[in-house]
């Protein structure tokens, strides 16, 4: 059976107006063309829709019958065009990303807030989460792409340089570090430090880039929230990336660039290899692109905290 939408309106027009010429002339169609609509529909479902004479048209019991069911699959047709257009146009849709928890708290906002100004039907859900669970989250559908700290190429992802960032020390202001004239790993490692859990992409930098020098690791956090609070309460110092320092804006605490050999996390963008992004999961992922951190900026040496 080959029924088109076409013949689906054009049976309706004929229902409401019973009357060849008149629903021919609503259709925008010569009555020759229109006629030859309504028999094709007949012969598709092997049915008399209508009783036709000189002078009525008139549904028969089955044309009856058949009114209704042809007005609702018009219906539920136009409304799902109707939905793809708004999804084409970026009005509606539904986004999933994950990115490491530095990114969500300190960059990512504006950036929404600006998307979300723009296409304010889009449904936006966001996963604040460490590297594997961002790449697990991608692979299992769960989300549309992520920002993660680890370079996942596999048959079924693809990964892509995304940012860099450097790292900076965290002490208080009047620590002998805060006024070194050069800080080495062999001087952090002279202090007691607050270490960040050994899952995080924080952690497994300053470990490769510090090896085999021995920390003084007094405390092992996981939330850069945590280690703000013991840096300040002068229970240790540590070494955090530039695009977490907004969490160290804070009277008394001093960030410094260290410009250690191989000290330097990479982000990518990781998304799937084999599917391609939605309309609306393209356009944001457009839009980060186009806002991504800047490249690494020298700090001036005592400078204290700032945004990047």
């Amino acid at each position: 059976m080959n029924v088109s939408t076409r013949q689906l309106r054009a049976f309706l027009a004929l229902a409401a107006q019973r009357n060849f010429t008149r629903a021919a002339a609503q259709s925008h169609l010569s009555q020759p063309a229109f006629s030859a609509l309504i028999r094709q529909l007949e012969e598709s479902l092997g049915l008399r829709l209508f009783d036709r004479s000189t002078r009525s048209v008139e549904l028969t019991a089955e044309g009856r019958e058949f009114e209704a069911s042809a007005r609702r699959v018009l219906e539920e047709f136009e409304h799902a065009v109707a939905g793809m257009q708004d999804h084409a146009a970026r009005r509606r849709g539904r986004v999933s990303i994950a990115l490491l928890p530095s990114l969500a708290a300190g960059w990512l906002p504006q950036v929404l807030a600006q998307f979300q100004a723009q296409h304010p039907g889009i449904e936006l859900r966001v996963a604040d989460v460490l590297s594997e669970p961002c790449i697990e989250r991608v692979r299992r559908g769960e989300a549309d792409f992520a920002l993660a700290a680890t370079r996942a190429e596999t048959p079924e992802l693809q990964a892509e340089p995304f940012c860099s960032d450097d790292f900076h020390l965290v002490c208080p202001e009047d620590h002998a570090l805060a006024r070194a004239r050069e800080v080495r790993p062999r001087d952090v490692a002279a202090w007691p430090f607050i270490h960040l859990s050994r899952t995080s992409s924080v952690r497994q930098y300053l470990d490769a880039a510090t090896h085999p020098q021995a920390m003084q690791s007094v405390m092992e956090v996981d939330q850069l929230a945590t280690v703000m609070g013991m840096v300040r309460a002068g229970i240790g110092i540590s070494v955090v990336p530039r695009l977490t320092l907004f969490h160290f804006q804070a009277p008394g605490i001093v960030t410094r660039r260290l410009a250690w050999p191989g000290l330097q996390r990479h982000i990518y963008l990781v998304r799937p290899r084999d599917r391609s992004l939605s309309v609306a999961a393209q356009a944001l992922c457009s839009a980060m692109l186009a806002q991504r951190p800047q490249g690494i900026q020298r700090a001036a040496r005592g400078r204290r905290s700032a945004a990047a």
